[in-house]
Order: structure tokens, then C-alpha cells, then sequence
């Protein structure tokens, strides 16, 4: 019995906006902004250019190999099995680090703008306590709220760009309006800079990738996952752009900024007062929140499925509670993980700068993975009377490979030595499961997540 095929393209690209928000790159804006020394609209566009090559692998394939393992599985099947193993693994400490990067950003604006005597560390607790409460008592959001909030996201975000457009054009003219120096000041441009802050401000894309696992439900599949995994890119790589630039030309100056993660926040308060301060915050928190909720919940039964298949212990993480059949001891891990990575970030230093560049190692990775697997599938294993193609089959996804690396390369000391502890745990779990990569590795069900 085959599934029938009903999504179209624009169901596709309404559901990769979803998965990324409309609002993606303004919790980021702040650190981005010091990262970069005042160039994130560049940064912007820098990451959306390797975006876009990526998406065309994925797209591609997609339409080969249509699984909700996405990256792990094209790197397994094209590559690998073992390979395909160690690209999942990164792919899972993004799972773990969902709720994390969400809880220290909804602490830091309680900690900040709403309850200032509340202590960081507590307004974490509390944060982390609520999430994975709301996940041990199996409370799910339901498709109707998602879609609500996306549209009450894009009325405020279309507020804030009416607003800050009659801002700047009342205060400066045309002159307010049209600027280079957004994205290229001479006085403090840095191409190592720029690199670096580019690793940062990828995070504005993360979850288009989510676009491939809905390609067995696909109207011409082949066709409408690859245009809408790139479309989704370049919607997002434009709007983000527009909201940087009209926020770095309303507050052209980063160092006064009261607080780098909710410093877009001030901005919406200098163009629409506090109604649109209140509006920004408000759907942020709740965007956070629903985003550390699933994520929380899907690394969870992630890590459920890995226990039940014997990838992981399994009286452990295969463990499901009788009355609400969650993964009651995944989740409270989770939320322990959350925690204290939470307060050991920012222990070091900006918490949130360093659990997105986390996040971003195991991602690019996994870019990096699928670039070269579409590469060695359509240009080095492929039939022999396929017509093969310079350009789409070697030039763009080994472009894409380089251009990923050079952002991964670039991330911060914490990411890299976090990441490749991880990554080490993975390659030495795998190799003597395998009896040295002798035998086939124990597939890691994303289907769960």
C-alpha cells in the first residue's frame, strides 16, 4: 500500500517557514552584531549563499533516499553505514541542544527585562523545570496553535518593518533608508571576523533540512523538495537580511546595547514604543518556549528509540511511563542537561553565543556530509548511462562542502572542543560496537524525534 501524495509545493514551503519562524535571526541579532563588529546583515547573506547549495543536496537527495533520517541516511546510504552512524550522532547532540539554547534565551530576557532581581541561574531553573514538566505530563502543541503563532509572528514582524521604514525615513530621508554600511563599513570590516560570525548567524536557518522528510507525501517529489528546501532558504536569507538591516540602521551603534540576546527588542521599543517592545518579547518567549518544548520531547523519544533498539542501554533510555507513555527518564535528562548546561555556559561566558555555535558544529557537519554524499552519488556511483552533469553533480555540492567547512572551521574554541568530545564519544562507541567497523552499525531511528 504506497502513500498518497498530497502536499504541494507551497505546503512545503509553508512548513519549512514554519520550522525555521519568521523571527529566526532576531534573538541572534545582538551577538551577531558584536561578533561581526556591526556586519550581521552580511553574515546573513554569507551563511544564506552556503544554505542554498546544501539545499539543492538535500533536495536532490531526497528524491533518491525518502526517509526522516535526512542527512544520516544520505551520508549512510551514499557513503557509508559507518560514516552514516557518526553523522547521526552530531545530528543528536542537536537534538539535546533544542531546549538548551531556547531555555538560555528565555532566561536571559526574564533575567534582564522582566524580573531583573530574579538571578540568571534561577530564571534557568524555572525555565527548564516548566519545559519538562509540560513533557512529563505528555502536553503537545497542536498544529492549529503552531500556525497561530507563525501568524501572529509575521503581523508583529511586519509591524516592526513598516515601523522602523517611517522611523527612518522621518528621522534621515532616503539617505536613513539606503546605506552600504550594514554590510560593508571599511572602519570595522574583518574577513576573519565575518567568518566567524557567519558560524553564528547560520543558526538563522537551522531546520530547513526538516522540508526533506515529507518527500515520501510529495506531489513530484523529485521536483518540489528541491525548489522548496531552496526557496525556504532564500525567503528566510531575504527577510532576515531586511530585519538586520533596518535594525542596524535604527541603532547603528552595538556597544550601547543594554543586553546583546534581547537587544532587537530595544529596537522595536525606539520605532513603535512599548506596544511593539511588548509584541517582540512576547512572541519570542513563546516561539522559544515552544521550541525547547519540542525539541526537549523529540531528543527524548530520539534517545528512546536508540534504547529500545539496543543502540543505548536499554532498561535506561527504552524506559516508558505506564500512565502517559513518555520516556519519563530521557526527558528528565534533558531537562538535567539543559540546566546545567545552561548555567555552565554562562559560567564561561555568553551562554547563548556558545550553545548556538554548539549547535551549529554538529549541524554543519551534517551539511557537510550530505554535500559530499550528493556528490559521490551522482558524479562517482551513479549508473553509467545517467548523462552526468559538471556543475550540479561536482561543482555545486563540492562548493558547498568547502563553504560549510570553512563555517564550521570557524566556530568558537568551546564549540570545537565540546563537539569533538562528543563527536570522539560517538567514533569510539561505533568502532567497538562494530568490532573495529567490521561489522554493520545499529540504525538510529529519527523517525521517533
Amino acid at each position: 500500500m504506497r502513500l498518497i501524495k498530497v502536499l504541494t509545493l507551497w505546503d512545503l514551503i509553508f512548513y519549512g517557514l514554519v520550522l525555521i519562524q519568521p523571527t529566526a535571526p532576531i534573538p541572534l541579532f545582538g551577538v551577531a552584531q558584536k561578533l561581526s563588529n556591526g556586519h550581521t546583515v552580511t553574515t546573513i547573506l554569507v551563511a544564506m549563499f552556503a544554505m542554498i547549495i546544501t539545499a539543492f543536496s538535500y533536495g536532490r537527495m531526497a528524491s533518491v533516499y525518502p526517509s526522516a533520517g535526512s542527512a544520516y541516511t544520505y551520508v549512510g546510504k551514499a557513503l557509508n553505514p559507518h560514516l552514516g552512524f557518526l553523522i547521526g550522532w552530531a545530528m543528536l547532540l542537536d537534538y539535546i541542544l533544542q531546549p538548551l539554547i531556547n531555555a538560555i534565551w528565555i532566561a536571559v530576557a526574564l533575567h534582564t527585562r522582566y524580573i531583573p532581581k530574579m538571578p540568571y541561574a534561577v530564571a534557568a531553573l524555572i525555565v527548564v523545570a516548566f519545559m519538562t514538566i509540560l513533557n512529563l505530563l505528555g502536553i503537545k502543541s497542536s498544529a492549529r496553535a503552531n500556525k497561530v503563532l507563525f501568524f501572529t509572528m509575521c503581523a508583529v514582524v511586519a509591524a516592526f518593518l513598516y515601523l522602523a521604514v517611517h522611523y527612518l525615513f522621518h528621522a534621515q530621508g532616503w539617505t536613513g533608508l539606503f546605506s552600504l554600511q550594514p554590510s560593508y563599513d571599511p572602519k570595522t570590516f574583518h574577513a576573519h571576523q565575518i567568518w566567524m560570525a557567519t558560524s553564528f548567524a547560520a543558526l538563522t536557518y537551522i531546520g530547513f533540512d526538516g522540508i526533506t522528510t515529507l518527500s515520501e507525501d510529495v506531489e513530484n517529489p523529485k521536483r518540489n523538495v528541491l525548489l522548496a528546501t531552496v526557496i525556504v532558504c532564500v525567503v528566510t536569507g531575504v527577510l532576515g537580511g531586511a530585519e538586520a538591516y533596518l535594525g542596524q540602521r535604527v541603532w547603528p551603534n552595538w556597544h550601547t546595547f543594554v543586553n546583546l540576546e534581547t537587544a532587537f527588542m530595544d529596537i522595536c521599543r525606539r520605532v513603535g514604543g512599548v506596544p511593539l517592545f511588548q509584541a517582540m518579547g512576547a512572541v519570542l518567549v513563546v516561539a522559544a518556549l515552544g521550541s525547547g518544548l519540542t525539541g526537549g520531547l523529540g531528543a527524548a523519544r530520539l534517545l528512546f528509540g536508540m534504547g529500545r533498539d539496543g543502540v543505548l542501554p536499554r532498561k535506561f533510555f527504552a524506559h516508558l511511563h505506564r500512565e502517559t507513555n513518555t520516556p519519563t527518564y530521557n526527558i528528565l535528562l534533558i531537562g538535567a542537561v539543559a540546566y546545567v548546561g545552561a548555567v555552565g555556559l554562562n559560567y564561561i561566558g555568553n551562554a547563548f553565543e556558545h550553545a548556538g555555535e554548539l549547535l551549529n558544529f554538529g549541524a554543519f557537519l551534517a551539511f557537510m556530509g550530505v554535500n559530499l554524499a550528493t556528490f559521490w552519488h551522482f558524479c562517482i556511483t551513479a549508473r553509467r548511462e545517467r548523462r552526468r552533469h559538471l556543475v550540479t553533480d561536482a561543482i555545486l555540492p563540492l562548493f558547498g562542502f568547502i563553504f560549510c567547512a570553512l563555517i564550521w572551521l570557524n566556530l568558537n574554541i568551546v564549540a570545537k572542543i565540546v563537539g569533538s568530545i562528543w563527536f570522539a564519544v560517538g567514533f569510539l562507541y561505533i568502532a567497538i560496537a562494530t568490532k573495529g567497523f567490521r561489522t554493520e552499525a545499529k540504525m538510529i531511528d529519527f523517525s521517533e524525534s
